[in-house]
């Protein structure tokens, strides 16, 4: 969930870790630190975010053209002063950041203390910089190499970056479980969790691999091992991203602007595969798997979030046109059920940073049962993206907003894809009504910027709001997993508890909180189960409740019973959630922005979880 930095070259360092912090910190931003490489370690680290740091190290020196940079979100120790990164050796001549979690730090803790060593923080990051330093004194090799031995002892997830006193032209990075990339300039390198922060500087990177462990050396180039000491080369990859994909450009926040740009990034997802003059959808990675797909027992779907929210769409959509039995699965769940899987399953994953940790894991264990297992990611080269058989990625674009909004559009359009090449080959669904999906996806984009020119009024809308203590969203059939993602935003970003329901649910238990001061979202568009739905705002009515309503355009019953509403085109059952997922998300940007909350950080949360 931290975002580490790293260089090592010619230009003065401490800029360019500045500005990759700035982008990194969507990743976390309870404290942040650097540490500039010289005849000693200028180790400089502050609780707070990145600007905080910024001001820090103002009257510091900060000239040396190697360094490496941390922005955390806490596992280990809270967020103060001395658990902040980087961590360094007692004697100063080592230093250390850290993405991930050592399980095992406790026990070699234990046994550096008997050996002398002295900690000053309650990381399990400083421990694994102690270990180091223990390994390169004890057996006298080089840095390098003691970070690899060093390695082997250590249980968990990494992601790291060591500068040494003793080693001033190389730093020594490494992964597991946790993303890293290393970007090769000229006599240069930089080093980030994620691409955002090298995109400026190069477009030749190299992706780590699982338990793969690099010396950085302006002296002798890129050396990359295992950390079992099998020497390898790297795979250099071509950057696609671009500079202005991860600037604001104009907008106040990440969020507002990735809420804007879903009209694109949906275009981007079909273009190429959605071709609805000659009714074909062309996905190459799901095409090749189709036989095994409509062969296997089911489908399991895997995510976690707003990814997993996408996942329950996907199963109305594979059920309901494809005619496949579907299971909708927590991936942080799924493996310690001890679940049954076989060859005859297909594990689809999805997630928008491709690095979730629970999702990978869970991914794991279904290869090692067996199954076939696809993806839908939204990062070119991500683990995820790796270690799965085939798949399908989003083309959303960079999304630095923590809360996930065009991802998660761009996931339901890829599902509804997938169900829709899958029917056909099946012949679940009859030829005019495929055609029908076909055309009225293509157009979806446009009906979204129709929904985003509603913007003022649901700006209006949500001023109404800003003081409630708890909402309560309901849907049914496609819209309840809609629901289920209004709350989660709202929640996210405004703090404001709220519940997703399916509608008929709220007589089970919700209904004793409806009173004058509880807001209820109901989406009630005329598509599937509408009188229920009318039936359940009446209720709601009847206990003085305030419902607001998404509706279809034209709708003239709910308007009558409900206090707000909101009008969407109307479209085909299956098309309904992404539209009516856009004035949810406006709805809870601007509760949060007129709260005076941080949309884009919002506290305690990171955009990419790679512990579990």
């Amino acid at each position: 969930m931290c975002g580490i930095v790293g260089y090592i070259g010619h230009r003065n360092a401490y800029p360019i870790l500045i500005k990759g912090l700035q982008r990194l910190e969507y990743r976390g931003y309870d404290s942040a630190g650097v540490a500039l490489l010289g005849a000693e370690i200028m180790n400089y680290k502050i609780k707070g975010k990145v600007a905080d740091l910024e001001n820090y190290c103002k009257d510091k020196n900060k000239i040396s053209t190697v360094g490496i940079g941390h922005t955390r979100w806490a596992t280990h120790g809270v967020p103060n002063d001395i658990n902040a990164h980087p961590h360094y050796t007692n004697d100063k001549s080592i230093s250390i950041i850290h993405n991930g979690i050592i399980e095992n730090y406790e026990s070699i803790k234990k046994a550096l203390l008997k050996r002398g060593h002295e900690f000053e923080s309650e990381t399990d990051t400083e421990v694994l910089v102690h270990l180091i330093e223990e390994i390169q004194k004890k057996d006298n090799i080089s840095l390098f190499e003691s970070v690899r031995l060093a390695l082997n002892e250590v249980v968990g997830a990494y992601a790291i970056a060591v500068i040494s006193t003793l080693n001033l032209d190389e730093v020594i990075v490494a992964k597991k479980g946790s993303p890293l990339v290393v970007g090769l300039g000229d006599n240069e390198f930089f080093i980030a969790s994620d691409a955002t922060p090298i995109v400026e500087y190069t477009k030749e990177v190299v992706y780590l691999e699982e338990g793969e462990v690099a010396r950085l050396s302006l002296k002798d180039g890129f050396e990359l091992k295992t950390i079992e000491n099998v020497i390898l080369s790297p795979y250099i990859q071509e950057l696609e991203m671009s500079l202005e994909a991860i600037e604001k450009g104009g907008y106040e926040h990440f969020m507002l602007k990735e809420i804007f740009e879903q009209p694109k990034s949906i275009t981007d997802t079909i273009r190429g595969r959605l071709l609805s003059s000659e009714a074909i959808i062309k996905m190459q990675g799901i095409d090749s798997y189709s036989d095994k797909i409509l062969n296997s027992d089911r489908i399991i779907i895997i995510a976690c979030g707003t990814s997993w929210h996408a996942g329950l769409i996907g199963e109305y959509l594979l059920e309901d046109l494809a005619r496949i039995n579907v299971e909708v699965e927590y991936a942080s769940e799924f493996r310690y059920r001890n679940p049954i899987i076989t060859e005859k399953d297909v594990v689809l994953a999805i997630s928008q940073s491709g690095e979730t940790a629970d999702t990978l894991a869970a991914m794991r264990l279904a290869k090692e049962k067996g199954a076939t297992v696809l993806a839908i990611c939204n990062v070119v080269g991500s683990s995820i993206a790796r270690l799965s058989d085939a798949g399908a990625y989003t083309h959303a674009g960079p999304e630095i907003g923590v809360a996930s909004t065009k991802a998660f559009t761009a996931q339901v359009t890829i599902l509804t894809l997938i169900s829709l090449l899958l029917a056909r080959k099946k012949s679940t669904i009859s030829e005019s009504y495929y055609r029908q999906l076909l055309i009225e996806l293509e157009t979806t984009p446009i009906k979204v910027e129709n929904m985003l020119s509603k913007n003022n009024y649901i700006k209006e809308l949500s001023a109404i709001f800003v003081n409630a203590q708890n909402f309560l969203y309901l849907g049914r059939g496609y819209n309840f997993p809609v629901a289920l993602e209004g709350a989660l935003k709202l929640k996210e970003i405004s703090y404001i508890h709220a519940e997703g329901y399916p509608a008929a649910e709220m007589k089970h238990g919700p209904i004793a909180l409806i009173d004058e001061n509880m807001p209820i979202v109901v989406i009630a568009t005329k598509k599937g189960h509408y009188e229920k739905v009318v039936s359940n705002i009446q209720e709601v009515k009847a206990r003085n409740g305030i419902v607001i309503a998404i509706v279809t355009h034209g709708d003239t019953i709910v308007k009558e019973i409900a206090d707000y509403v909101i009008e969407i085109p109307e479209v085909a059952e299956p098309v309904t959630p992404i539209l009516a997922n856009i004035p949810l998300q406006l709805l809870s940007y601007y509760i949060a922005v007129m709260r005076g909350c941080d949309v884009d950080q919002p506290r305690n949360l990171a955009k990419s979880v790679t512990v579990e």
